[in-house]
């Protein structure tokens, strides 16, 4: 038998081997990893592989999407930012602005949309349905707060955010609700323990950080980078809104236990003012809004808010911040023709301003125009019959989004400082003779107003 040589042997083991790699390679590349979503051929005008992946897990997601009929909207500031820039051309061109792939190719980890939860409900299929894409998914949940004032119901858990994960792209699908004030609402993002914290950059994603509210927008269906996708009819306003959009919820849990320290007054007196009050404060709310003057909610008002989450019965009126950069001079007109004459008009523009409307019967309405200082704000008020002036003082703070008597208004972020500089430690406890003049921690005297101004400083109707 002719004997079998060695290297010859060697050489077709091999070749053998070397063809088989080569299997295995275009196997993956034409196969595995297009199921997989971890290679895409180029879409149009794009420089890189990588480019190509966002655009082409966006377009898989608007398909997995659109096989379930679930409305969503592009929230995404980063591009957003970018169509605002084109957002005529991008309305007038049904095909996008640009051969390019100039938004959903730019560089990101991840593009975020928004889901409307009372338009779709059935996540199982969709999630069955994302898997056989090759989308990996993530649920997160956490308590309902329009439910934590009522004991029996505060412990169930709603959706909050979804991610979809492919190739190395994500999609964040953050979760808005109705609120009882007629606006929208979503949640932060918290992992359980259980989670994997790797599974996207987390402390990157732009509506996780804490809760937002947002004005129901109006939507517009385009063609962005060949893809059809609705935004915000307005993506300037809607970023602008995001950036000052933090929300705050009510303490129903300290609040309870405020009330069993201190029960509720339920008379009939208290219950017809807290409804005067509260259609007081929205019909204030909507003639603010109106003029586009920013205001909040300010002391004995922001002070039954963060306490006890309702009205105090004893106020007797309604208080409003607003910073005096926002005063305009149509307010008292505006407010006249909504039905609430101007009760009374102390200090002026420069120095001390304060406002107040009467109400329905004895309830009035009470704007401080609060100023800023280096270190400090703060607002003024006058004595009548003497002309004597005081000034309080309160640290500096910002605004935040909060829902008040079925009512979405501004509250000061840090709310506890707020309340203490103009309470004092003792806050909690419930006082009924209050003293405007000596009773509020943080108030000093400011001199007295020129006998020759007192016509123009001290107005009484």
């Amino acid at each position: 038998m002719q004997k079998i040589n060695r290297n010859v042997v060697l050489a077709l083991l091999s070749l053998t081997s070397l063809i088989f790699l080569l299997f295995q390679l275009c196997y993956y590349k034409f196969y595995l990893s297009q199921k997989n979503g971890a290679a895409f051929s180029k879409v149009r005008g794009s420089q890189s592989g990588q480019d190509s992946t966002r655009w082409h897990v966006v377009r898989k997601f608007l398909g997995l999407i659109s096989s379930h009929n679930i409305p969503v909207y592009l929230i995404d500031p980063l591009i957003l930012g970018l169509v605002d820039k084109d957002i005529e051309q991008i309305r007038s061109s049904p095909n996008g602005p640009s051969p390019e792939c100039k938004y959903f190719c730019a560089p990101r980890d991840f593009t975020t949309f928004a889901l409307l939860d009372k338009t779709w409900k059935h996540e199982v299929g969709l999630f069955r349905t994302a898997e056989k894409m090759g989308f990996q998914w993530l649920k997160i949940i956490n308590k309902d707060p329009r439910l934590d004032g009522m004991d029996d119901l505060s412990g169930m858990e709603i959706p909050l955010h979804y991610i979809f994960k492919l190739a190395s792209h994500a999609i964040h699908l953050v979760v808005f609700y109705e609120r009882s004030g007629n606006f929208l609402w979503h949640g932060p993002l918290r992992l359980k323990q259980h989670m994997d914290r790797k599974f996207v950059p987390f402390r990157k994603l732009h509506f996780g950080r804490y809760p937002g509210a947002y004005e129901k927008p109006e939507l517009l269906l385009v063609s962005i980078d060949d893809l059809k996708v609705q935004i915000p009819k307005n993506p300037s306003s809607f970023l602008e809104e995001m950036s000052h959009s933090r929300f705050l919820e009510c303490r129903y849990r300290e609040a309870r236990a405020f009330f069993q320290l201190y029960p509720d007054d339920a008379s009939l007196d208290a219950v017809e003012f807290r409804k005067k009050a509260k259609s007081l404060l929205h019909l204030a709310a909507l003639t603010l809004n109106n003029l586009g003057v920013k205001f909040w909610l300010s002391s004995g008002t922001c002070l039954g808010w963060y306490r006890q989450c309702n009205v105090i019965p004893h106020s007797k009126d309604v208080d409003l911040g607003i910073f005096i950069r926002d005063y305009k001079a149509d307010i008292i007109p505006a407010f006249k023709n909504a039905g609430l004459p101007l009760k009374h008009k102390f200090g002026k523009v420069e120095d001390s301003l304060e406002l107040s409307f009467q109400g329905e019967d004895d309830v009035k309405l009470d704007i401080f125009f609060f100023y800023e200082e280096d270190d400090h704000i703060w607002n003024g008020g006058t004595q009548a019959k003497s002309g004597k002036k005081f000034k309080y003082l309160f640290p500096k703070f910002t605004l935040c989004w909060t829902e008040f008597v079925e009512l979405k208004v501004h509250v000061p972020c840090e709310t506890l400082q707020y309340v203490e500089a103009n309470y004092g430690p003792e806050w909690k406890v419930p006082v009924k003779a209050w003293d405007w003049k000596s009773s509020p921690f943080n108030v000093q005297d400011n001199g007295v107003w020129p006998i020759d101004e007192w016509d123009n400083v001290i107005q009484i109707y």
